[in-house]
């Protein structure tokens, strides 16, 4: 099934109080929250706080008013169509002060546990087609070897995992980015999950990027749907950590003032990548960053605990992309390498890639290339580091070139001397030094 930005199915809103699916006093209880932290009195200005639709919300307040917890205000407010006015009772108060003790959550009513499950299935990582040309397009940028993208395709079409490893400064970040890039379409992240009476806030605007809404057109046949506004409409996540991934960041946050809890790392990239840049690099073993991951990637579905120690399952459905510069087998043992469903090896560039980038480089920079000064990197300089060429090498010597030439008061040029200098820098000599 191939994606596209209008083909993720929205999740639909809900119509009545018992499309919800959530406990009533927990519904009834936001509702006295909302009203009373912000001060709202209509439910025309409930229902976006609430990202309920009004029907939804008049049924909660009549419900409240039954139990005597808020009354009319018998007032009609002219600046909201001549609307009903409501307030919270002497009992309502109290019984909003007594919840705000429990949690201090209030606003955004969040999504059953349950309820999100079935959106994740409907924006699957999974259910992605990435073809050879979004894959291209997203990568245009950097030369990369044909069989690069031969293997890369179907790694990220079956959206599972991926270990990249080779020598530093080859790209595997780039290309960590690039394969986000290519994914180019859109997701529904709700804004809090339910589970057990517990709320879990998962939308985080650190993580997700908000998608452009598309403008209704009042003369257009096709509407657009409306979705349940509990859900935050995103670009697919990207998470990146690097050296400080720790194993806790994995776990469920717990706020003991808002006695809420803050979705892990990973929850909040479900339908989009997680990338574990420089494994390798953190203060947990690689083997033990991945023996956290081994369940999720197998089964499609992750263990959380609340403050309790209550186990749950919530779903596992993100591409992990880990990155390395060590050789697996230094860092892994087998079991966990065969867990790890694509291995890809990111090499450095052969003289002739090599040379594309730093043609392209040169010529982004405004530096004319210059045949005796690339004769010189060839013929004396790589065959001192026994020609092993990395794709960052054309930015680098590029970039001190030109700032040579601007220190130097002299237009931009490429000169084997001008080169030596930018070589010295890329690589520091090895010395003692007396302390």
């Amino acid at each position: 099934m191939n994606m596209h930005t209008t083909d993720v199915i929205s999740p639909p809103a809900p119509k009545r109080l018992e499309d919800m699916r959530l406990p009533i006093v927990m519904m009834r209880d936001i509702t006295l929250k909302t009203m009373f932290r912000k001060t709202l009195e209509n439910v025309s200005e409930l229902s976006p706080a609430m990202c309920l639709p009004i029907p939804v919300v008049q049924e909660l307040i009549d419900m409240c008013r039954e139990q005597r917890l808020v009354e009319a205000t018998g007032t009609l407010n002219a600046n909201n169509g001549n609307e009903m006015g409501y307030q919270l009772t002497d009992l309502g108060k109290a019984r909003a002060l007594d919840a705000l003790a429990q949690s201090e959550y209030f606003g955004a009513m969040p999504v059953p546990l349950e309820v999100y499950r079935e959106q994740v299935k409907r924006q699957s990582i999974r259910n992605i087609m990435v073809t050879r040309g979004q894959l291209t397009g997203a990568m245009g940028h950097l030369v990369l070897p044909d069989d690069l993208l031969d293997q890369l395709g179907p790694a990220v079409s079956a959206g599972r995992s991926i270990l990249m490893y080779g020598p530093p400064g080859n790209g595997k970040s780039s290309i960590s980015n690039g394969i986000r890039d290519a994914l180019g379409d859109q997701v529904y992240v709700p804004r809090a999950i339910e589970y057990a009476g517990q709320v879990i806030t998962v939308y985080d605007p650190i993580v997700h990027v908000l998608a452009r809404e598309e403008e209704q057109d009042p003369t257009s046949l096709r509407r657009v749907t409306k979705y349940d506004k509990r859900y935050v409409k995103c670009e697919r996540p990207t998470v990146i950590t690097g050296g400080e991934l720790s194993l806790n960041m994995l776990d469920l946050v717990y706020n003991p003032t808002a006695r809420t809890y803050q979705a892990p790392l990973q929850l909040k990239s479900t339908g989009g990548i997680f990338i574990v840049d420089d494994l390798g690099r953190q203060a947990e073993p690689p083997q033990a960053l991945v023996n956290r991951w081994i369940v999720p990637l197998e089964e499609s579905k992750d263990i959380l605990a609340l403050q309790s120690g209550e186990k749950f399952e919530v779903p596992f459905d993100t591409l992990v992309i880990f990155s390395t510069n060590f050789h697996p087998n230094e860092i892994f043992d087998q079991a966990a390498l065969r867990r790890i469903f694509f291995k890809i090896k990111i090499d450095g560039p052969d003289q002739a890639n090599f040379l594309k980038i730093f043609a392209m480089v040169a010529k982004k920079r405004g530096m004319p290339l210059d045949e005796s000064t690339l004769i010189h990197l060839l013929k004396v300089k790589y065959p001192t580091i026994d020609n092993v060429y990395a794709n960052y090498q054309p930015n680098f010597l590029i970039d001190q070139m030109v700032a040579i030439c601007n220190f130097e008061g002299i237009p931009l040029q490429m000169r084997p001397d001008l080169l030596d200098r930018a070589w010295a820098n890329m690589f520091v000599k090895d010395e003692h030094i007396v302390k």
